[in-house]
């Protein structure tokens, strides 16, 4: 049974396409359900994939089963620009009300003490703990914040595209950096790239 604050054939739905999306139900996928709905009612965001489908973006700080909830409860994909995926390696979220500019962030507390767990910790412990029982306020710390937005951020058309200087392959939306008079990309203005050419 889900948190008392929450309608249970709402979860029981949501919960449902999560689990179509991701291929099975765990952990992570109840915690996203959880957030996503928390979240979304945190902004007023009724209808996400209907009405207000355009009205929300999320910002997602991990890049786990949690992000395959949210995709799935709210709609909002990287591919629409409606969900950013900022890897910082936290279970939490950021919902906003493109509409109404109102944002909250929903972060799972920690609720087993601040004790360093090695790999060998997490793989003996039991993966599938039940997170719909628990209340919102025993899972989450919900928290009204402000964003600040940019043009290049937003869904629709990019708003520029230049070749880099250097490799001359594109970038979009001003992710462009200016290094001595030259617009470069981030890889080439940083001089380091998350591959190794062959």
């Amino acid at each position: 049974m889900p948190d008392q604050n929450m309608d249970p054939l709402e979860y029981n739905k949501c919960l449902q396409e999560a689990r179509e999306f991701h291929g099975e139900v765990c952990g992570g996928i109840i915690m996203g359900t959880r957030m996503a709905i928390s979240g979304m009612k945190g902004v007023g965001i009724l209808d996400p994939k209907g009405e207000d489908r355009k009205n929300l973006m999320v910002f997602m700080e991990i890049d786990r089963c949690p992000t395959d909830a949210i995709i799935a409860v709210t709609g909002c994909h990287p591919g629409k620009r409606t969900l950013k995926i900022l890897d910082n390696g936290k279970m939490a979220a950021t919902f906003i009300n493109l509409k109404t500019g109102k944002a909250v962030r929903v972060c799972s507390r920690n609720r087993q003490g601040d004790a360093v767990k090695t790999r060998e910790m997490i793989e003996n412990e039991p993966m599938k703990e039940d997170f719909s029982t628990l209340s919102d306020d025993e899972l989450f710390t919900v928290t009204e914040v402000t964003v600040q937005l940019k043009p290049e951020d937003m869904p629709g058309r990019p708003h520029k595209s230049v070749p880099c200087a250097l490799c001359g392959e594109r970038v979009l939306d001003m992710r462009d950096v200016e290094v001595d008079g030259k617009l470069l990309c981030r890889p080439c203005a940083e001089r380091k790239n998350y591959y190794t050419a062959v």
